[in-house]
């Protein structure tokens, strides 16, 4: 039996420099628009958004010479499209209520899962914000939700798809733009 050969086609978007350099003007926007880091706290959701919100807040720690707490929010019991029973893997370990917070994610799509996310968090307590940072925004909103800190912004077509790899979950960085015809010549 021979071995299947999986072809990777799509655009890169942002390799592990870019990525790097993307996060670090990020962290340099939040801590502006909050006026450095006192009561910042980051949250990212399960399971890519985490990643980046780690990065994000390390980078912000960096600059401020403060540690910015990140904690992790596990969404898929607020969904309104994906109802699944599982174990709530949500990690904050840290007060929210009376906080600024930086919800983040890698990708926003429709909205519906900052939409559960918020829904989610405010069961931690009441925050003072709640702004929403995402690595790429790629359009095609569903609901009124939009980021305040954006990676970047890439159009697609509804079909399309972007693939966000991250060193922790697959051992590289790297953003990519799979359109929906690539996509369906190599069966994916």
């Amino acid at each position: 039996m021979g071995s299947a050969i999986i072809v990777q086609m799509g655009t890169v978007i942002m390799d592990a420099a870019a990525m790097r350099r993307t996060l670090g003007r990020m962290a340099h926007e939040v801590l502006e628009a909050n006026k450095g880091a006192q009561d910042l706290v980051v949250v990212g959701v399960l399971r890519r958004g985490y990643p980046v919100a780690k990065r994000l807040a390390f980078a912000m720690t960096q600059v401020e010479g403060t540690t910015v707490p990140c904690g992790k929010l596990d969404v898929t019991g607020s969904r309104d499209d994906e109802r699944a029973v599982t174990k709530d893997e949500s990690e904050i370990p840290f007060e929210v209520e009376g906080k600024h917070v930086v919800l983040v994610d890698e990708v926003i799509f429709t909205g519906r899962t900052i939409r559960a996310a918020m829904d989610a968090l405010i069961e931690y307590g009441r925050p003072k914000s709640i702004k929403l940072a995402v690595l790429v925004d790629r359009g095609h909103r569903e609901l009124p939700i939009q980021p305040d800190f954006s990676g970047c912004i890439v159009e697609t077509d509804r079909a399309d798809h972007v693939a966000v790899k991250l060193h922790e979950i697959e051992g590289e960085d790297e953003v990519v733009l799979q359109k929906a015809d690539e996509r369906e010549a190599v069966g994916k």
